[in-house]
């Protein structure tokens, strides 16, 4: 499935973008963040389980085990950000 993907604040500088279109077979956001973690680089610095971040999806504050579907937007984002 395709979803959309917007970073945030320290995310988006670290890795480059500010949005972009995944196809991925991830089935919930916390598979979601493990694919992009392995990825490797800034994704996985900037995601890393580690590292406090909060998700959204379709612009609603979301937990982990939230599912994906198709079309979905996801947003990553540090848990405090300037405005």
């Amino acid at each position: 499935m395709k979803v959309h993907i917007k970073y945030f604040a320290s995310i988006r500088e670290a890795i480059g973008l500010s949005t972009e279109t995944l196809e991925t077979e991830a089935p919930t956001l916390a598979a979601l963040r493990d694919a992009l973690i392995a990825r490797g680089g800034a994704y996985s610095d900037s995601l890393a389980r580690g590292r406090v971040l909060r998700m959204a999806l379709n612009q609603v504050m979301s937990v982990e085990s939230a599912l994906l579907t198709e079309g979905a937007e996801v947003a990553f984002f540090p848990p405090v950000t300037g405005g």
